[in-house]
């Protein structure tokens, strides 16, 4: 009996830590479990009774670098602390914990409790200084054992890696030969469904329309599983938008062996945990990269140009300014714009009727409070206009290769399509016939085995016919077959490019495609002074122009009346009425600024607001209402009283405007009399004088 052990510690319970490091280890190494199981034994064998022995092994299967999910390991570390072990059993030591920092403190527990810490050397008191010196000293090599095992399996992988020898799980579309070398699938399908998702993407440039592809012409996409009982096995399934990105940005597809494109990453939770993500590695710091090591999909130089492509797509990635991609809407120049004030990228604003009249606007040092208005703000059909203007010049010397190219893509698209159609029914045909040869190969008189046999082969059936039937659908609606006579039309199109550019059947998303085949960007600056926008293009070719438009006039200036007509209206005045001068206008073929012909409420807007003064028509010895009125001392209305019953001879033009009087001595004696002698103008008068 070891002296160590005191009755004291045979009074509390003992604890058997249980732990493997992985599950393979613990579906494997079956010895190794039964020893630390047998611990028991051992815990009997030193006095502790059966019912104070505890046995911890839900830690099995886990690594003890540290104590994340361990939670025996933290049952036992607070059952320690709270002085309720007499004594933890392990196989070794090194069991309990690799990371020295948990060690120490679970031995630093068991010294403050007088726990002790027995394995398959011996019993340890962590309160005595020599034991407690070689139990740290077991930890410290545990955690060096560590280290060496990690350096070592490391060190031989990275020299397998250089050498391109060391397998990994393949993506789809490639596997290993009988020699262990990395070829293309055998299966024309796989390989038929990744060409046509990097052919998609070269033509779209986007990987959503990548999917949206796939799932408007019902094709699926192919996955490999790894373990289990589909290990090694097609699945065949929709295409996702992770899909195509991983596709496009695995270098195995340009033919070229990586190692170390990812690593793991520690970081510390909030709650003060270890934890390890994995993170992607920027391509310099890759470990290994080498080029031409097998068979690839695309060249090295379509991969690079592939994620280039995907990095000027984000629209939130630091450091880039212009989408790349061609997106829905009507402005065409969307994500080629460039702000010659602040350099940044100018948006789309859809305003208007629901929505329909889109502008360009760049915002962005107004949104920063560094300015009180927009940089630019311009329609844009304008700008659309004058870029399509541009590229139809730069276009029209090569429009007939252009047409025959295109047409040949979308024969090969249609092909590739359709291919892949055909081979999806030749593998239902295969699974088909596989069916019912193992309905025939079985004993008819296994009637349980038979009736499962003949079922699957009924549903292989039922899959064939559905997958024939979806097939000739989708060759009726989307297949295209030109004929000889079509390609003539089209080729005849191809001279008229700007009708079959703004033809309604052509959609927005391609003008945009096309754009951006020939345009990397566009730098606009707006001169105020001048009412003008220079649209400085830079071609994907390198070469730059200059295209200089004239902004619309504002509806206020539009509206106003041209300066010709101001001084036309002036110069009539001077002789004509403004009846007379609404006629010579309109006889003269002069519109408003409306287009609308010339009226009467037209002329007098104009005097009134430029201030031109009416003609006097008055002949000599005339003179008007007012003057009359005050020279008898009578209201106007008495004036007005005596040209409506003929007292007083008067006349007015066209029978509008003012009356003009003529008098003579007698009838203005006449009048004065009858003032006096009327005694309702008498009362009137008498007033006026008071």
């Amino acid at each position: 009996m070891n002296t160590k052990i005191t009755p004291a510690h045979q009074s509390k319970p003992a604890y058997i830590y249980v732990r493997q490091s992985t599950l393979a280890q613990v579906r494997h190494n079956h010895e190794s479990t039964e020893r630390q199981y047998a611990l028991q034994d051992k815990a009997l064998a030193m006095g502790w009774p059966q019912r104070s022995i505890r046995v911890l092994d839900r830690d099995l299967g886990l690594s003890g670098a540290q104590i994340s999910g361990r939670e025996d390991f933290k049952t036992l570390v607070a059952d320690v602390s709270m002085g309720q072990v007499g004594a933890v059993f392990a196989l070794e030591v090194s069991r309990l914990a690799r990371s020295n920092l948990d060690w120490h403190r679970l031995l630093e527990l068991c010294a403050l409790t007088q726990t002790l810490v027995i394995d398959a050397d011996g019993c340890y008191d962590p309160g005595d200084f020599n034991d407690g010196l070689l139990l740290g000293l077991k930890g410290t090599m545990a955690q060096a054992e560590l280290h060496f095992l990690r350096g070592r399996l490391l060190g031989g992988k990275l020299n397998k890696a250089q050498k391109g020898e060391l397998r990994f799980p393949l993506p789809v579309g490639f596997c290993y030969d009988d020699q262990g070398r990395t070829v293309v699938d055998p299966d024309d399908e796989v390989r038929g469904a990744v060409q046509l998702v990097f052919r998609l993407f070269q033509e779209t440039g986007s990987a959503y329309a990548v999917i949206q592809r796939f799932a408007h012409d019902g094709l699926s996409f192919p996955k490999r599983a790894y373990g289990g009982a589909w290990a090694g096995k097609l699945v065949w399934g929709r295409l996702s938008h992770a899909r195509v990105l991983s596709l496009i940005r695995n270098p195995s597809y340009a033919g070229t062996y990586v190692f170390g494109r990812y690593q793991y990453a520690k970081s510390i939770t909030p709650e003060g945990e270890v934890r390890k993500n994995m993170r992607a590695v920027p391509m310099p710091d890759w470990r290994v990269h080498l080029r031409e090591h097998h068979e690839g999909y695309i060249t090295v130089e379509e991969f690079e140009q592939n994620r280039q492509r995907l990095a000027n797509n984000r629209t939130n990635g630091e450091g880039t300014v212009l989408s790349g991609a061609a997106r829905e809407g009507l402005a065409l120049l969307q994500g080629l714009l460039l702000c010659s004030t602040c350099g940044r990228a100018l948006t789309v604003r859809y305003q208007g009727n629901g929505g329909i009249y889109p502008i360009y606007e760049c915002r962005w040092q107004r949104r920063e409070g560094l300015a009180t208005k927009n940089c630019i703000t311009v329609r844009t059909d304008l700008l659309d206009d004058a870029i399509c203007d541009e590229v139809f010049k730069a276009l029209k010397p090569a429009e007939i290769e252009l047409a025959l190219a295109a047409l040949n893509d979308i024969e090969q698209r249609d092909q590739a399509i359709m291919r892949q159609w055909q081979m999806r029914i030749e593998r239902a045909e295969y699974e088909c016939a596989l069916a019912e040869r193992r309905y025939e190969e079985v004993d008819p008189s296994n009637r349980l085995v038979a009736a499962s046999l003949e079922r699957r082969w009924n549903a292989a059936l039922l899959h064939l016919n559905e997958i024939k039937a979806q097939a000739v659908t989708f060759q009726n609606q989307k297949a295209r077959v030109v004929s000889a006579e079509q390609k003539t039309k089209i080729l005849a199109l191809a001279r008229d490019l700007p009708r079959v550019w703004r033809a309604p059947t052509t959609q927005p998303k391609d003008r945009k495609r096309m754009l951006r085949l020939l345009i990397r960007d566009i730098t606009v600056e707006k001169l105020a002074c001048t009412r003008q926008v220079v649209l400085h293009v830079r071609w994907q070719g390198g070469a730059c122009s200059d295209t200089t438009l004239a902004l619309p006039i504002p509806i206020a200036d539009r509206l106003r009346y041209p300066p010709p007509i101001v001084e036309r209206v002036r110069e009539l005045s001077h002789q004509l009425s403004d009846p007379q001068i609404v006629q010579t206008l309109n006889q003269q073929g002069l519109l408003s600024s409306r287009g609308l012909p010339f009226t009467l409420a037209m002329i007098k807007w104009i005097r009134y607001r430029y201030g031109i003064p009416s003609v006097c028509l008055m002949r000599p010895g005339e003179i008007t209402v007012q003057q009359l009125a005050e020279r008898l001392a009578v209201s106007i209305h008495v004036v007005h009283y005596w040209i409506k019953h003929g007292v007083i001879e008067a006349r007015q033009l066209d029978g509008r405007g003012p009356w003009w009087i003529t008098i003579t001595d007698e009838q203005d004696q006449q009048l004065r009399d009858r003032v006096r002698t009327s005694a309702h103008l008498k009362d009137h008068l008498s007033k006026s004088q008071l």
